[in-house]
């Protein structure tokens, strides 16, 4: 159950994420999606989106590979 829920955890910033993409390439096209007034306020959406999904999931690769150990030593945290 704890894999199920930390998959669950790591699917939605994935899915925000690739919606960010997808609000990003529409604006580039040329098609203004429902939600929003102009392109650059869609486009800043979208990239908002990506940059924090983004985040998200390098953090908790970046997390995950401290606790094992795995990481530079200019990762490792200072204690």
């Amino acid at each position: 159950m704890k894999r199920f829920i930390a998959l669950i955890i790591m699917v939605i910033p994935g899915f925000l994420a690739a919606l960010g993409i997808k609000l990003m390439r529409d604006m580039l096209f040329g098609r203004l999606q429902a939600p929003f007034s102009s392109y650059g306020l869609q486009f800043l959406s979208g990239l908002v989106l990506f940059i924090g999904g983004l985040w998200f999931v390098a953090g908790f690769i970046l997390y995950r590979d401290r606790k094992r150990n795995k990481v530079q030593s200019r990762f490792r945290t200072k204690n």
